[in-house]
């Protein structure tokens, strides 16, 4: 079965969209509980059946913003790296995703932070993709992420854990409902739309080829962790539907 993606729904004035080029989601296999110490209160880690046992899937998602800009206002002369850091997880019945943090190459990362309460830092991001290669190369580094990757020569017929291509691509690339903890303490919540993505999958050369300090200093990674997958994809158009919100659990 092939995964269609979601309605879109109806962009408002006060939303926005940006254009995000070189895009990877880099997924890790991590203990459940682990992860789960990390959540608030009612929100509990979506648990995968891998061939080595059952664990839970958190993700480094590296790509260059451009053109980000709410509907009200012209596009901002922008091209920088960003990376979002997340786990799958589960609220109130809603499956979607808890963000740890995101490191922008660009002094807008203030804006979020001061305004919503986001956990936003600035940091050094340079990502380089050649797509036209053989095989296709990505790269990442910044300063304390590093990945690189390469096409496999065979794309892989499935990913360890997921039941078929339709639940990889709905559970991975397609969350529309993001989780945060404001600077307040309590949990703010957005959501996002795009197109379904047609993503290909890359491999590193070995564990040491990438590394993501922050899932290290959470405990829920190690030094030399081998990724479970990396899913990228050249470009994608990106709804965001903010401003985000305090989130009320549902009773």
């Amino acid at each position: 079965m092939v995964f269609s993606g979601t309605p879109r729904p109806r962009p408002r004035w006060y939303h926005a969209a940006t254009e995000l080029d070189d895009f990877a989601i880099v997924s890790y296999r991590v203990p459940a509980e682990a992860l789960a110490r990390l959540l608030p209160g009612g929100f509990a880690p979506v648990e995968f059946a891998f061939a080595g046992g059952r664990a839970a899937l958190v993700s480094a998602v590296a790509f260059r913003d451009r053109d980000f800009h709410f509907r009200f206002c012209p596009p901002a002369a922008i091209d920088c790296g960003q990376i979002n850091y997340r786990a799958y997880v589960t609220a109130g019945g809603e499956q979607g995703v808890w963000f740890f943090g995101t490191s922008l190459d660009h002094p807008l990362a203030v804006v979020p932070r001061w305004l919503w309460g986001m956990p936003w830092h600035r940091s050094r991001i340079e990502i380089t993709a050649d797509w036209e290669a053989a095989p296709a190369r990505w790269r990442l580094s910044g300063d304390d992420a590093r990945c690189e990757a390469a096409e496999p020569p065979v794309q892989p017929s499935r990913l360890d854990g997921f039941t078929g291509e339709a639940h990889w691509m709905e559970t991975l690339t397609h969350p529309t409902r993001g989780w945060y903890r404001r600077r307040d303490g309590r949990v703010g919540t957005y959501g996002i739309w795009h197109p379904p993505m047609r993503p290909r999958h890359l491999a590193v050369a070995s564990a040491e080829s990438a590394r993501f300090g922050v899932f290290e200093r959470l405990g829920l990674t190690a030094p030399g962790a081998e990724p479970h997958s990396i899913l990228a994809q050249r470009r994608i158009h990106f709804d965001i539907h903010t401003p985000p919100r305090r989130f009320v659990p549902r009773d």
